[in-house]
């Protein structure tokens, strides 16, 4: 037996029609949403700290910290073995900011931007500080991202590179292929000669 629509009239005497009916979604409370983003940020916390014990991986990280020059305590403009160099920073509680002509905010191990920082540290995993371990994470996290961290689980090194070359710029994209940039870079021969000496494996 068909439903059969009743007649609504206004005070007025006026027929109304029924045009459609919504269902809304219940609005999420601010504590719960807070709870949320805690639970999420935890867990990628824990899986970004679970591949950093994964040799390969540390491998790769050591190699990218040879091409890039860098050191957990360098803004750029910082150089290696430089005594009383003016762009090295102490205070690892939050990022350093500008380096060397206030023209880039890359800094640390990995030359991490503050806004890479951000994203991939405070928002992705709830870090607020720049100390080694943190820089570790953030470059785990954006080689997750752009997805060449598996590859370099699995040890396809030149699988991983024309992406992580995306990210740091003296990195080659490949075997025999430069830098996606006009400036100077780590051959691939001499990464891979870096990233085995760390202990990390081919396929």
């Amino acid at each position: 037996m068909s439903e059969v629509a009743q007649t609504v009239t206004s005070p007025t005497g006026k027929v109304l029609h029924h045009r459609s009916s919504h269902k809304t979604t219940p609005k999420e409370s601010a504590e719960a949403k807070a709870i949320r983003i805690k639970t999420a940020q935890a867990e990628r916390l824990a899986r970004n700290k679970k591949s950093l014990e994964h040799k390969n991986v540390k491998a790769f990280l050591l190699a990218i910290a040879e091409a890039e020059g860098g050191g957990y305590d360098f803004k750029y403009g910082a150089i290696k073995g430089k005594k009383n160099d003016p762009w090295r920073f102490t205070d690892f509680s939050t990022h350093p900011g500008a380096g060397y002509g206030g023209s880039t905010t890359a800094s640390g191990m990995y030359q991490i931007t503050k806004d890479t920082w951000k994203d991939h540290g405070t928002n992705a995993m709830g870090l607020t500080d720049f100390s080694p371990e943190t820089q570790d994470l953030i470059a785990v996290d954006m080689l997750d991202s752009m997805g060449a961290l598996d590859k370099i689980k699995d040890g396809d090194v030149p699988g991983a590179m024309p992406m992580a070359s995306r990210k740091w710029a003296a990195l080659p994209q490949g075997p025999g292929l430069a830098n996606r940039y006009n400036q100077p870079y780590m051959k691939y021969e001499k990464f891979i000669e870096y990233y085995k000496g760390f202990g990390g494996e081919t396929k």
